[in-house]
């Protein structure tokens, strides 16, 4: 009886060392792919860093506090934001440090592995810089984030994400620890210096404003602004324009891109209603820039005056449109004006017929809409900057035609030099 007692002891004993070993040895495994796994990240961030062709250098670069320990770069779609993401690695790490690591929420690794236990490997090996791309298609990423600020005092966490996130509103729990960027499309100052090699600074507008005269008779010598300005209007704004591709056909493929993904994955809009959007989007830039019939609108594509407010919001966050209020006015009141984003937008979706002035002023509203506020009322043929300055955009070769005001700035299209109150258009693209 006491043998049999002692056999069975042994028993439990044999099942729980055999338990033991099949747990130790799945550990193992696990351990081992997701080793695999992070030697294969690595091998990917050396070879991206590696061939990034980033020939203009982003004045972003430059206005980023990269001390922070969260920081989200926002933008649409097209602009560039893996490229800075690989640019910031490559200017700051050696290649083969792997402190630095790029990962893209694309890959369907993390359909299985949240963000915070990858960061959390990731430092275990001694890693400090997580540059997290396309972040919002990760499930819970704001909290997967959080997650990270607060268990890895030591990780900085760099991630990129759509235009039309709001990262503060719509995700209480990074409110106080992320720093919010954006990143927009090529200027025509850069767009200038990666044509010609030029390395030409921006000016601030109160500079422009004051020194013009100057600032031109220091551009001039060395390129012919003219030369290269319509081809800016026409395909310059996004950075694929470098692309052995048809430019338009891959910006309607971006712009479907945007609406399809960008707007109903984070806004969570159902796929039925894709068409309206769509519809709503391409009569807002047929109509041309002008104050939307919201209540036509909303007959047309059959839904409540509500709802297409909301509609031009998102197309709006999405950097598809922009919106003009009167001075004191803002969403979801009726705005003065919705016109297209940036001019680019205007071959792609209508080509047969672009009028130059709407180019013309959907260039200037889009080159002082990063760090100044447009306003204009009814059918004033003026632009109210900042709340104080009046601005008019027309044709120099017009000039018999108009009557100058002292106490509005025109700037003029079809001239490179300025003097006084008239400043030429294409030195507002040097605005950053």
């Amino acid at each position: 009886m006491q043998d049999f007692a002692i056999s069975a002891l042994q028993f439990r004993v044999f099942l729980q060392f055999r338990v033991f070993l099949v747990t130790l040895r799945q550990f193992l495994k696990a351990k081992q792919r997701s080793s695999s796994f992070m030697e294969a990240f690595f091998r990917t961030h050396r070879y991206l860093v590696e061939h990034v062709n980033a020939p203009v250098r982003r004045l972003l670069m430059d206005e980023i506090n990269w001390n922070d320990r969260m920081i989200g770069i926002k933008g649409t779609r097209g602009v560039g934001k893996t490229t800075f993401l690989l640019q910031y690695a490559k200017e700051k790490f050696d290649v083969n440090d792997r402190q630095c690591l790029y990962v893209n929420m694309n890959n369907f690794y993390f359909q299985g592995r949240g963000i915070a236990d990858f960061a959390g490997e990731f430092c275990r090996r001694g890693g400090r810089v997580l540059l997290i791309d396309q972040v919002f298609k990760q499930p819970d990423w704001s909290a997967e984030l959080r997650k990270c600020y607060d268990l890895y005092p030591y990780l900085k966490i760099v991630f990129t994400g759509s235009s039309v996130m709001r990262l503060k509103d719509e995700n209480p729990e990074l409110n106080g620890i992320v720093k919010s960027y954006n990143l927009r499309g090529f200027s025509f100052r850069e767009f200038i210096n990666l044509m010609t090699g030029n390395n030409f600074k921006a000016y601030t507008l109160e500079e422009i404003l004051r020194d013009h005269e100057r600032i031109i008779k220091q551009i001039l010598p060395k390129v012919s602004p003219n030369r290269y300005f319509q081809d800016y209007i026409h395909h310059g704004f996004y950075p694929f324009f470098q692309e052995h591709r048809n430019y338009s056909e891959n910006l309607l493929k971006t712009m479907n891109m945007m609406t399809e993904v960008d707007i109903l994955l984070i806004k969570q809009i159902e796929l039925k209603y894709l068409t309206k959007i769509k519809k709503l989007f391409y009569q807002l830039a047929e109509g041309g820039p002008k104050a939307p019939n919201v209540s036509k609108l909303a007959e047309n594509i059959e839904t409540s005056r509500a709802t297409v407010m909301n509609y031009i919001k998102y197309l709006t966050d999405a950097r598809l449109l922009n919106i003009i209020y009167p001075l004191g006015e803002d969403f979801p009141k009726k705005p003065s004006k919705v016109m297209l984003h940036n001019s680019n937008l205007l071959y792609a979706i209508y080509p047969i017929h672009v009028e130059k002035q709407t180019a013309m002023e959907t260039f200037f509203v889009n080159s002082l809409w990063k760090d100044h506020k447009v306003n204009q009322s009814g059918h004033d043929p003026f632009y109210l900057v900042d709340g104080r300055l009046k601005f008019r955009v027309c044709d120099a070769d017009a000039r018999n035609k108009m009557r100058y005001s002292p106490d509005i700035i025109y700037a003029r299209y079809n001239t490179e030099i300025g003097k006084g109150n008239q400043i030429p258009l294409w030195l507002f693209g040097f605005l950053y």
